[in-house]
């Protein structure tokens, strides 16, 4: 409900901090923007919106939003654009960075030649959007810290009619976003942590690469989108699983700090005694999470013990959940089949099978896409669940899009 409909100042205080809260609860940053944004447009009546992130002097294109342009596949490879805005005074959103001050634009198209920022057509130009009244509003967290901007753009009345911000939106949504940006700053460092933790498996095997585990945990949040929206679950539901497999995917391998070096920078194929020892990554990686405080640890469980678990069996550990904490346990159990292998590990093996085929690796160069995918279609029914499978194949320009972003010659 947008804030003028609301019948007085408390009610609309009170809807702020209700947001909030839910916002609060979120973990995982590309989730907790989603929320922020969509949100922002409810109150506000904002037909489309973005959200920029400072790094260095720098602000990093991070979310979008848009329900004239964007259908949901559109929406989804639209998140993983990959450019940046230096903060100077010469664009609207690197202006409100630097002067630390919301704006109100009621017309993009008329602004005063004399003001030192300008309007960038070029995306009206090539999408056929037509870009009106722009609210954009610094995000500013703890002790001053500035964390992003966040754009919104085209208020629509009740009759869908386009026109200025109202002085309700104006006042209300930076307050809404000075609560939101501490969610934003703590959803950044949980992934900065998660990255760490990965840093430390990256000294042990070179595969395992910020940009490879960024890749992997989008490809799964994705994945599961659709999955979960064939069967029609709620948008607050796919929300909130959403947030926790974006973040536990990527933790899937880290118990590859537990295996020999000898074993993971061999160049050349495992022998079956050192592949058993290799097995036993999966094993370390669900130990890290014996004392589950959360969701989130327990998918992350999941995940590290069963995505090598195979959809027709013969994969590994091949274990019950409630041996990887027995210290005696030898490898070599029934593998886990079907359903019975947790769904986050079956969106994740997907993942992250298809990561390794398409990228370089000290032993081989990246697979073409042609390949890629025909060794996931040969796999399907067998080694993957054939429904995952056919949701990646489905949602595979946003795959791409995912894949362009991270690249394994970035920094992360």
């Amino acid at each position: 409900m947008s804030i003028e409909r609301l019948a007085s100042r408390d009610q609309a205080v009170m809807a702020i901090l209700k947001t909030s809260e839910e916002v609060n609860q979120l973990k995982d940053v590309d989730t907790i923007l989603d929320k922020i944004l969509y949100e922002s447009r409810q109150l506000s009546g904002a037909d489309a919106g973005s959200i920029f992130l400072v790094e260095n002097d720098t602000l990093i294109f991070s979310y979008v939003q848009n329900d004239t342009l964007f259908c949901k596949e559109t929406t989804n490879a639209a998140l993983y654009q990959n450019f940046g805005i230096p903060i100077s005074e010469q664009s609207i959103v690197g202006y409100v960075a630097k002067t630390r001050q919301s704006l109100a634009i009621d017309d993009a198209y008329e602004l005063d030649p004399t003001l030192p920022f300008s309007f960038n057509k070029s995306f009206d130009e090539k999408s056929g959007y037509r870009t009106t009244s722009m609210l954009t509003i610094p995000l500013i967290a703890q002790e001053s810290r500035l964390v992003g901007v966040m754009q919104l753009i085209n208020a629509k009345n009740e009759m869908g009619k386009i026109g200025p911000f109202s002085e309700e939106a104006r006042t209300y949504i930076p307050l809404f976003c000075n609560n939101a940006s501490v969610a934003i700053e703590r959803g950044i460092m949980n992934r900065e942590l998660i990255l760490r933790m990965m840093q430390m498996a990256e000294l042990r095997d070179p595969s395992e690469t910020g940009p490879h585990v960024q890749r992997v945990g989008a490809y799964s949040a994705e994945i599961y989108e659709t999955w979960a929206s064939r069967r029609n679950h709620s948008p607050k539901a796919i929300k909130h699983v959403r947030d926790n497999i974006r973040l536990a995917a990527m933790l899937h391998d880290v118990g590859k700090v537990g295996i020999s070096d000898t074993i993971l920078k061999k160049p050349a194929k495992l022998t079956d005694e050192e592949f058993d020892a290799m097995k036993w990554h999966t094993i370390f990686g669900a130990r890290l999470f014996k004392n589950q405080t959360s969701e989130l640890d327990r998918m992350s469980m999941e995940i590290a013990l069963c995505h090598h678990e195979k959809w027709e069996g013969r994969g590994y550990p091949g274990v019950p959940n409630a041996d990887v904490w027995n210290d005696e346990l030898i490898l070599g159990g029934e593998p886990k089949k079907r359903e019975i292998i947790p769904l986050a590990a079956r969106i994740c093996a997907v993942a992250d099978v298809y990561d390794a085929l398409a990228s370089p690796r000290s032993y081989k160069d990246p697979f073409p896409d042609e390949k890629c995918l025909g060794i996931l279609e040969k796999d399907s029914g067998t080694h993957f669940d054939p429904e995952i499978v056919e949701i990646f194949f489905e949602i595979f320009p946003v795959i791409k899009a995912i894949r362009e972003k991270w690249t394994d010659n970035e920094t992360v």
